[in-house]
């Protein structure tokens, strides 16, 4: 009996999952069970009878057997196991110490456990700071279409809190536009550059937006928002300031002004001429005929073809923002005055040239500080009483009649006379039908390489209108007739036709000036300028596109414009997305 009691003790502790080994009071070991063997790696055969210290190094337990003080819950090293182990005295009934004995559990994987669960709280704490921080507004929804997770930046940009959002559809922020979450789970895909309107105040913003996918299946909805009012705003600005004030940077030479024509060629060497000078040039001409074509050759033609060439366009400003910006400021001048105030462009231009082009635009009382700052050689910024002194060539351009308006009291009689020094006529187009043929051969070249084609020149029956045609538009016009024919051709054209021609005049739809009846139903029609405008972007921007398979970067660049201007003309005309290639 008493050996069946031992034989099922044994089974007993060979039965528990956790290691117990047990000493007698000369610290040698008198049990070690399965689970002991396993932890430690040591056989009951290696250690039975040995002195505990012996068989295990860093054990405590002939510790507790010396001062009969139980130690729970250790931490101990077996190998390459982490055990918690507690360490319990043994005593008679009397009291005395006999022996000691140590359970141990494995917590080599609860320790692992609890470092990825540390990691991962440390991870979603990183995360949830990086969401909190960023800038763009993110928003996270779940399967359902839901909203579980929101930033301050999204609060910020839509107005709606947490607890508008949390929970609700994801249709509650939209003014205007399709729910980019709703889009990503119906399709599983993401969405890039969606544009929408958010929130109360109709926030204009780009949304990208991807499915959330875990072990391959779909768990919601993640967006990115960018507020892109702001930005719209500023582009608007930038361009109103580009068509006021155009580089510093002249880009032409005599070189590129093409003629043949004696009335050409006269202005061009009286131009030539006062290029080495550094007196005052106005520009005569009407509009296209290349008075800003003259100004940089003259320009670059100077000694002071190294320094700014700075164009102010005078009819694109109001007064008192022309004035600040020819003359700049200081801080505090005005109401909106940049911190730290402006230089005017007299100082941008300082030791250049500054264009400035329809002059007879410029407000009277803008004209009397111009006067003054052409006769004194120096410039008072506005809220600034100490003049500073400038060095700059100034070349004035106008199609305005400015001896009438000097009659009329509309320009001051003394600028004129301080602005025409050197007076410039450059003849319209209509005068100088010689020069047709080789601005067609020059233009057609430009145009043809910009769309990507091989138009090799005009049909001789094209110049015979267009020698017989008053071009009032002129060169600039000649320029715009040539870029619509190239797009009316077809891609295997070489030449371009009467039938390639649009409408010449005003984009009233009426015949070709100078053309017989038997051409004029190729070209006439009630089409008028906007629309003319329009179906002409629409081709041109369709051509480019399939030229380079809706690669939209190459598309912008072979159109000229930039490609958010791509972007916003492709959304206007309603362009179907066929994009082999990311741009």
């Amino acid at each position: 009996m008493e050996g069946s009691n031992c034989s099922l003790i044994d089974y007993i502790l060979n039965s528990t999952h956790d290691g117990i080994m047990a000493i007698d009071s000369e610290e040698k070991i008198l049990v070690f069970n399965k689970a002991a063997e396993r932890l430690s790696g040591k056989m009951a055969a290696e250690v039975m009878g040995n002195r505990v210290s012996d068989a295990i190094p860093n054990t405590r337990l002939d510790k507790v057997l010396q001062t009969g003080i139980p130690e729970i819950n250790q931490k101990q090293e077996l190998g390459n196991v982490v055990v918690v182990t507690n360490r319990m005295p043994v005593t008679d009934p009397s009291g005395k110490l006999i022996g000691a004995v140590a359970v141990f559990r494995d917590i080599t994987e609860i320790k692992c456990l609890a470092e990825e669960i540390t990691n991962l709280r440390e991870i979603q704490s990183l995360l949830y700071a990086v969401i909190e921080s960023t800038q763009d507004a993110i928003s996270v929804v779940d399967e359902g279409g839901n909203g579980i997770l929101i930033n301050p930046a999204y609060t910020k940009l839509t107005g709606f809190s947490e607890e508008a959002v949390i929970g609700r559809p994801a249709t509650t922020d939209i003014a205007e536009g399709e729910s980019v979450h709703l889009h990503v789970l119906r399709t599983k895909k993401p969405i890039v550059n969606a544009t929408l309107k958010v929130g109360p105040m109709r926030r204009s913003v780009v949304v990208n937006a991807a499915p959330i996918m875990v072990d391959g299946e779909l768990k919601g909805s993640v967006a990115v928002i960018r507020d892109v009012s702001e930005v719209m705003r500023l582009t608007e600005e930038l361009e109103n300031l580009k068509s006021v004030v155009k580089g510093f940077e002249p880009k032409y030479t005599f070189d590129d002004i093409i003629t043949n024509s004696p009335l050409m060629i006269q202005a061009v060497e009286q131009a030539q001429r006062v290029s080495s000078t550094p007196v005052t040039v106005l520009l005569r001409g009407e509009s296209g005929t290349g008075k800003e074509l003259f100004a940089h050759a003259i320009h670059n033609a100077s000694s002071r073809h190294s320094k700014p060439f700075v164009r102010v366009n005078c009819a694109a400003l109001p007064r008192n923002l022309l004035e600040s910006e020819l003359f700049g400021y200081v801080d505090g001048a005005f109401t909106g005055a940049r911190k730290g105030g402006k230089k005017g462009l007299f100082h941008e231009a300082d030791g250049g040239t500054l264009f400035f082009d329809e002059i007879g635009a410029m407000d009277v009382s803008v004209q009397a500080s111009l006067l003054r700052v052409l006769q004194e050689r120096e410039v008072v910024r506005i809220g600034e009483s100490t003049p500073t002194p400038v060095d700059v060539r100034v070349i004035a351009a106008t199609n305005a009649p400015l001896e009438q308006m000097v009659a009329s009291g509309k320009f001051r009689e003394d600028l004129y006379y301080r602005l025409s020094v050197i007076p410039i006529l450059i003849p319209p187009l209509r005068q100088r039908p010689e020069d047709i043929e080789v601005l067609c051969d020059y233009l057609v070249r430009r145009l043809s390489q910009s769309y990507g084609r091989f138009v090799e020149g005009v049909d001789e029956a094209v110049l015979g209108v267009f020698e017989s045609y008053r071009w009032p538009g002129n060169v600039r016009e000649l320029e715009n007739v040539l870029s619509r024919a190239i797009i009316n051709m077809k891609y295997d054209d070489r030449t371009i036709r009467i039938e390639h021609l649009p409408p010449l005049g005003w984009g009233i739809g009426r015949p070709l000036e100078g053309m017989g009846n038997e051409h004029s139903h190729a070209i006439a029609g009630p089409e008028t300028l906007q629309s003319a405008v329009r179906n002409a972007e629409i081709d041109a921007i369709a051509r480019a596109l399939e030229q380079v398979s809706y690669n939209r970067t190459e598309a912008a660049r072979i159109l000229g414009i930039s490609i958010r201007t791509l972007y916003y003309k492709m959304q206007k005309y309603d362009f179907t997305d066929k994009r082999t290639s990311q741009s």
